[in-house]
């Protein structure tokens, strides 16, 4: 069997991908055989893939205008470099492989395969959005991936470039034809024609379809791969010449900068100069003078620069000490509300605390005696069991008793004894009454009446089993009721310790602490009071 192999470049559109827009050639009653390898949304691609390198490059920096917030922008935003790129790989056609029949089939699994293999085999091509459609006339599969590299010398060191990418998995521009685009493809319809070679199916190749084209038509479309060959080193180039131009702004700056620091720095020499040769004037005129006067000049002159410096220093406190007003006003201020708030804070602990001593008293005081009924419990349990031991060995017996008893009956049946014979030959009827029928009859008598005074005893028995039960099962249902509701009164009392403890977070732990100190040291001297007042009035 042989196929041709078709790749093409597609227009990349995730909605006729994902089928969330729906062609007329579409038949929708087969895209639930569509297969979706992979599907992610592009700006989530874009942050995993750049935000590291966006902010290593960020962080060299130093002037904010360079900074790249958001990459995926200044791509979209661009004429570089494109978002990302689509592929389609199809297998024969309409007519030998057909998406209705078991060549349709075929030409699934194959695609499939390859698909498989495509991440691993192109790792600089990150890929995004992968969909083999079969409801369409025949089956073809959309590969839609972003390019990157990594490690490069110019703007971020991870960036978009298709070129680069190629370049990098050994795909590097040679003539006009054999781009690094169109060598990368058709090394890929090899790998595909290799998967094909696995199912029995050969690539067949008929050649470009420019030999059919007329001179016009060929030579305009060798112009147009000029072109856009052109235009994608047209906008490399821009992307050094705008990389070059901003490395150029910054030295021009640079250079700006150092040249205004240079006329600043040749202004303070020549002042210096200036100040130099005043001094050195006035230095002639003291030194002309009396002996004393310079001296007394030199030390008031030094006393003055200690008194510019000492002024300076003081001024520099000044402010530092109105500074530091300030902020204690500001301070002080936020110390007063603060307080305030933690005195209500602090009343409301007082009646929270008082409220929850009461139900820990009471919770307290409900978990002994949950506790000690809890033993009761056991302790009635043990007994329970113990007493369904006893019915369960009664009932043993009972069943022992029905199965002598039927023995016995069968005995009774089957005894000689307990046959009543034929009367003699010359037998009268009451004698035979008397002597055979009547005791017989008595014995039967008692023995019935045994049995049925045995059966009395044992349904009261079971009786007063199944009440002890009963009453037994009311007694852990009403224990587990008290039981649930210890635990929600343990519950609300977490929970009011919980809030004490977010507002130890908020007001602080010491704080707080000492505001409970203080209010149990209160409550303590009150309650002394009420004993000393109560021992008093005893008296």
């Amino acid at each position: 069997m042989e196929r041709t192999i078709s790749a093409m470049i597609g227009k990349g559109s995730v909605n006729h991908n994902t089928r969330a827009f729906t062609a007329k050639n579409v038949d929708k009653s087969r895209s639930a055989d569509n297969i979706e390898f992979c599907q992610e949304e592009i700006k989530q691609v874009y942050h995993k893939l750049f935000d590291e390198a966006r902010e290593r490059y960020n962080a060299k920096q130093k002037r904010k205008d360079r900074m790249i917030d958001n990459y995926y922008e200044k791509i979209r935003r661009g004429k570089q470099e494109k978002l990302f790129h689509e592929v389609i790989f199809q297998i024969g056609n309409k007519d030998d492989m057909n998406a209705k029949n078991e060549d349709g089939l075929l030409a699934k699994r194959i695609l499939t395969e390859f698909m498989d293999e495509f991440q691993a085999r192109n790792p600089n091509l990150y890929v995004f959005s992968a969909h083999l459609h079969m409801d369409e006339e025949t089956p073809h599969l959309h590969i839609d991936f972003v390019p990157y590299i990594t490690g490069s010398k110019r703007g971020l060191d991870t960036r978009v470039s298709l070129k680069s990418a190629l370049a990098a998995e050994g795909f590097t521009g040679g003539t006009r034809g054999a781009t690094e685009l169109n060598q990368w493809i058709a090394s890929e319809k090899q790998e595909l024609a290799t998967v094909m070679e696995r199912y029995g199916v050969e690539w067949l190749q008929k050649g470009t379809h420019e030999k059919h084209l007329s001179v016009l038509e060929f030579e305009k479309k060798e112009r147009a791969r000029e072109v856009a060959e052109l235009d994608s080193q047209k906008r490399e180039i821009s992307s050094v010449v705008a990389q070059l131009g901003e490395e150029v702004s910054v030295k021009k700056q640079e250079l700006k900068n150092a040249t205004t620091e240079k006329e600043l720095a040749e202004e303070a020499t020549q002042k210096a100069n200036e100040e130099r040769i005043t001094a050195q004037q006035e230095k002639e005129v003291l030194l002309a003078g009396n002996k004393d006067l310079r001296m007394e000049n030199s030390r008031l002159e030094s006393h003055k620069d200690r008194l510019r410096i000492e002024n300076h220093d003081l001024k520099q406190k000044q402010l530092q000490l109105q500074t530091d007003n300030e902020e204690l006003e500001q301070r002080h201020e936020d110390l007063q509300y603060t307080n305030g708030e933690l005195q209500n804070v602090n009343d409301r602990l007082s009646d929270d605390n008082h409220t929850l001593e009461q139900r820990n008293d009471a919770l307290q005081s409900d978990n002994q005696a949950l506790r000690q009924q809890y033993n009761d419990l056991q302790q009635s349990n043990v007994q329970l069991e113990k007493q369904q031991k006893e019915l369960k060995s009664n009932i043993e017996k009972m069943v022992q008793s029905e199965e002598v008893l039927q023995r016995d009956g069968r005995k009774y049946d089957e005894a000689p004894e307990w046959q009543l014979p034929e009367p003699g030959a010359f037998t009268s009827a009451k004698a035979f009454r008397d002597k055979v029928v009547l005791p017989l009859v008595n014995k039967l008598k008692s023995l019935v009446k045994n049995l049925t005074i045995q059966c009395v005893r044992l349904k009261e028995e079971v009786l007063k089993l199944r009440k002890e039960k009963r009453e037994l099962l009311e007694s852990v249902e009403f224990y587990k009721g008290k039981i649930r509701d210890m635990n929600e009164r343990t519950e609300l009392l977490q929970e009011k310790a919980d809030d004490l403890e977010r507002v130890k977070r908020y007001a602080g732990a010491e704080q707080i602490d000492t505001i409970i100190g203080k209010v149990k040291e209160q409550e303590r001297v009150e309650l002394q009071a009420r004993r000393y007042k109560r021992s008093y009035e005893a008296r």
